[in-house]
């Protein structure tokens, strides 16, 4: 099993991290986003719109991080961490779309600015994670994962860009509940921490 992945990618980062919550042996491949190896024919035949992450599995080629999330908790038959009850998969796909939403156009955008020089409106960005971490803070008062009463792949979707959020200058101590959350996930065993930039509030 390979997976694809930038190091500073925080949709790779989920899936590295997923697949070392599960303990499933995997390589991992960096690819050069900086000299275009995203856009180069060999990576555009295993995902059309160049992004990372790709999973490659028995000749099977995943793209989009949250589908290989799904792929690797079907594959491992881990229900614990994709519940198959109607409820239970509604509720992690409530928040996987989370992470491909608000996530991606609060958090992760800030954090591009100040990263990879994205083109973004800052103010915009930053409000948008405000207004995410908000209502996350409200909706893990008094319960530990967002999902379930047991981590999901919805929460592995969640930390990266949460965990890294600062390095927007999205600052994350106005949200306790938020900051016990990442701890809880980084306590877990097998987990890996998703590379610090010193950039923003992190700097």
């Amino acid at each position: 099993m390979k997976i694809h992945h930038h190091p500073l990618s925080g949709h790779s980062h989920r899936v590295v991290l997923f697949a070392s919550l599960l303990g499933v042996p995997h390589e991992l491949v960096e690819v050069d986003l900086k000299a275009g190896a995203h856009k180069k024919p060999e990576f555009l035949a295993l995902n059309p719109f160049g992004q990372v992450p790709v999973l490659e599995d028995d000749g099977v080629a995943i793209a989009d991080s949250n589908a290989i999330l799904v792929y690797l908790a079907n594959k491992a038959g881990r229900e614990d961490w994709l519940p198959v009850d109607a409820a239970g998969a509604a509720a992690v796909q409530r928040w996987l779309s989370v992470a491909a939403g608000e996530v991606a156009y609060g958090p992760a955008a800030a954090r591009l600015i100040t990263v990879f020089g994205a083109s973004y409106n800052a103010d915009e960005v930053i409000t948008r994670a405000h207004a995410l971490l908000a209502r996350l803070e409200n909706h893990l008062a008094g319960r530990d994962w967002v999902a379930a009463d047991r981590p999901t792949i919805a929460d592995a979707a969640l930390y990266s860009y949460l965990a890294r959020a600062p390095e927007g200058n999205v600052d994350l101590s106005g949200y306790p509940a938020v900051g016990r959350f990442l701890r809880r996930i980084e306590a877990l065993p097998g987990f890996v921490p998703f590379v610090q930039t010193p950039v923003g509030l992190a700097a």
